[in-house]
């Protein structure tokens, strides 16, 4: 199955609790990778973001963490900064070595026990865990206490979750001059305030949901309840060369395919964040913009195509219907 440890060099781990439901996943890129990053929503939490801004020093990240236990969670990259300088990984200062974490959290305190949450040991474990192997979807890492579709509050939620998808783009040249497949991926945790909408016939998937008529609720704007305990947070990444300008532009054009299968996204109360990576392995067209251009409209795919994932392998929890458990019934 095509999933963002398809793009060589980059590694996923999960780690959870299973009493606290929440969880964090953990994106390895342990020779480092070029990054950039893009806000939309309006209630973020982030940990490094403007480092990865073109104006600013530091060219490349070695992870970045995606977590639940909303601000508390960033705590979790603090564990992966302790895995990755155990293995020598980092920014060499001189005076020792810093690795660059990158950090995104989402507001799950709602589904389980909210003083159970995301923190340093659950950061390290699940960089313990990253490997290049198909990641588990749905209710797994950081989407374990996710849930979409609360436009009119949690109580009519369904589960949300992670998902993961990669496109091949063609052929470029690594160093030695060999054909390399250019590869883009990408992982989201989906944790929207919206619905999750299916991109080819427009219908609800997952969303807002009337549990005891068994039916989604229609959208009434200026009726809804907002709160800003939502946010779809994720990473994109490809093996072709990108520029800190390009990777940032990247993690732009990534949000598109949020638009086109979340609705509403990008709200006052969502913190939709994606980031991008470049591990830069493989010289694409010789055509920057083209380049930046088409591994742009790649990452709104990829990302699409892993939201619908995302919620469609969710399974049912703490009474939360999923999408699944909607369709068997």
């Amino acid at each position: 199955m095509p999933t963002i440890t398809d793009v060589p060099g980059v590694l996923v781990g999960h780690a959870e609790d299973r009493e606290g439901l929440t969880g964090c996943t953990a994106v390895l890129v342990t020779d480092g990778a070029v990054a950039g990053v893009d806000v939309r929503g309006s209630a973020p939490g982030t940990r490094e973001t403007d480092l990865m801004k073109p104006c600013n020093l530091v060219e490349k990240v070695h992870a970045i963490v995606l977590a639940g236990g909303s601000a508390y969670g960033l705590d979790a990259a603090c564990g992966a900064m302790r895995f990755l300088e155990e293995k020598g990984v980092g920014f060499d200062t001189g005076f020792g070595i810093v690795p660059i974490v990158g950090a995104a959290v989402i507001f799950d305190l709602d589904v389980g026990n909210p003083k159970l949450r995301p923190d340093s040991e659950m950061g390290y474990l699940a960089c313990k865990n990253a490997s290049s192997s198909v990641p588990r979807e749905g209710n797994a890492g950081a989407g374990l206490g996710a849930t979409v579709g609360k436009l009119y509050g949690q109580r009519f939620a369904m589960k949300g979750g992670l998902g993961s998808w990669s496109i091949k783009l063609g052929a470029g040249k690594d160093p030695e001059g060999n054909e390399v497949s250019v590869i883009v991926g990408a992982i989201v945790v989906v944790n929207a305030l919206g619905n999750i909408i299916d991109p080819k016939s427009g219908e609800v998937i997952a969303g807002a949901y009337d549990r005891d008529r068994g039916e989604f609720i229609s959208l009434t704007y200026g009726d809804f309840q907002g709160f800003s305990g939502n946010t779809t947070i994720g990473v994109v990444a490809t093996n072709a060369v990108l520029s800190k300008e390009g990777a940032n532009k990247v993690a732009q054009m990534a949000h598109n395919g949020l638009a086109r299968v979340i609705r509403p996204v990008h709200t006052m109360y969502d913190g939709d964040t994606v980031f991008a990576l470049s591990t830069g392995q493989v010289a694409f067209t010789g055509d920057k913009a083209k380049d930046i251009s088409l591994i742009g409209e790649a990452a709104a795919s990829a990302i699409e195509v892993a939201v619908v994932r995302a919620v469609k392998n969710a399974d049912e929890l703490a009474s939360i219907p999923a999408a699944s458990s909607i369709m068997d019934s």
